[in-house]
């Protein structure tokens, strides 16, 4: 029996999509426990390219069950847009590679009316949401008064949770933030539609997840996202609304914490954050330019250009402590080739000590001074690795300083986007 989870050990946009479509090769199941469309893997096989937002990244293999898990808020909507798009692509996506959780609260249209309308109101002090619905769904989920995926495909039950919510919705619409109310029948006759194509799909993925792990199968457990975005342990409040981290998994899909066996951090070899928030290795020179154009760095569902700066192993061993990591999965080191001196952060000094873990605190954060080492670059050949013996001795002095700061031990490394480009250097 193996049961592990692929999470973001940062601020997201590690390479998660890339390191769960490597992993899934090996994996029975594939489960989305977390977040919803407002993240974004980018899966690179052979020259297709392929854009993920909510559906997990084992799609991409005709042999996997994936799974939406009940931790998700889902909006039917960028779901069927996301299915027709992979369609499109070639993949093959049916109730039998594909299950939604019963117990998934669904994105209405007032949620990302309410996400839009409250996010032009903070004005100066936006969180930098991307205005799907994302907050104000898990809002209702908490507040208790949510619409799940049971409730939407049975139409009797859907109609009274629908016309209870937009009794309450509208007026904060409408007479708090001066917007136009939403029509019940419109949403109603568009939600009926997506009810009746999600009803195949739509299962209790608790008994199916436990049953598969029961049976010795691999189920691979994908986060979205990344841990200094968990609503209780990221740069509060610049995170998002569910919990990023390894305990998300067992209330996010239905699992017990002895049913999970292994944990990888996905981190790149930089460090990478959007929007508002402290960040202490923050480049603002041309090296941060450099480092956003070479790697890439903008987002898939925003399209965003990252704020950059140089890897932060305070970050890494907060998150491998925080998740239990087992091991690091190491991305983009390709992006950095080239450099003839590359820093590492080993700590921060804050009011006079020197720390080694991220402050709750965003003024004490922001205090942060990184103290750095300076390490030997290599060059571009690293892209042609395919071993841990090819890999330049900088690059592997690199990877080292990461084990030993954090006590986890690397078990991947990228080189590149392609699948082909993921050296294993020991088992997860």
């Amino acid at each position: 029996m193996s049961a592990y989870i692929v999470l973001g050990a940062q601020w997201g946009d590690e390479g998660k999509g890339k390191m769960t479509d490597y992993l899934a090769e090996d994996a029975d199941v594939v489960v989305r426990f977390q977040g919803g469309n407002n993240a974004g893997h980018t899966v690179v096989v052979g020259e297709k390219e392929y854009k993920l937002h909510l559906i997990p990244s084992g799609i991409l293999y005709n042999n996997k069950l994936n799974v939406i898990g009940n931790g998700v808020v889902l909006d039917p909507k960028a779901l069927f847009e996301e299915i027709e798009y992979l369609e499109g692509l070639g993949v093959s996506i049916t109730p039998d590679n594909l299950v939604i959780s019963d117990r998934c609260h669904i994105i209405m249209p007032y949620h990302r009316v309410l996400d839009g309308i409250k996010e032009k109101v903070r004005g100066k002090k936006d969180i930098g949401t991307t205005g799907k619905g994302i907050g104000p769904c898990y809002t209702d989920k908490m507040e208790r008064s949510g619409i799940r995926a049971c409730n939407l495909i049975n139409k009797e039950v859907f109609k009274e949770n629908l016309k209870e919510a937009l009794e309450v919705k509208n007026p904060i619409i409408t007479k708090v933030f001066g917007g136009e109310a939403l029509d019940f029948d419109k949403v109603y006759e568009e939600y009926c539609g997506y009810a009746e194509r999600m009803k195949p799909f739509v299962k209790d993925i608790s008994v199916i997840v436990n049953k598969k792990i029961k049976e010795g199968k691999e189920v691979l457990f994908e986060g979205a996202q990344g841990t200094l975005l968990d609503i209780d342990y990221g740069t509060y409040p610049y995170v998002t609304s569910s919990n990023t981290i390894a305990g998300g998994v067992c209330t996010g899909a239905g699992v017990g914490p002895t049913a999970i066996t292994n944990g990888v951090g996905i981190a790149k070899a930089y460090t990478t954050r959007v929007g508002k928030g402290p960040f202490p290795t923050e480049l603002f020179d041309d090296m941060g330019d450099w480092i956003r154009e070479k790697g890439h760095e903008f987002g898939v569902t925003t399209g965003r250009a990252r704020r950059c700066g140089w890897l932060d192993l305070c970050i890494l061993k907060t998150s491998s402590r925080i998740s239990g990591l087992t091991s690091f999965a190491v991305t983009k080191i390709d992006t950095l080739a080239g450099l003839d001196k590359i820093k590492i952060c080993v700590g921060y000094k804050l009011k006079g000590e020197v720390i080694d873990y991220v402050p709750a605190s965003l003024e004490d954060l922001g205090e942060c001074e990184p103290i750095f080492e300076e390490f030997d670059g290599w060059d571009e050949s690293i892209a042609d690795a395919r071993s841990y013996e090819e890999l330049p001795e900088n690059a592997k002095k690199y990877l080292k300083k990461i084990e030993e700061f954090t006590e986890t031990k690397v078990s991947i490394a990228s080189v590149g986007p392609k699948r082909n480009q993921t050296i294993k250097i020991s088992d997860i």
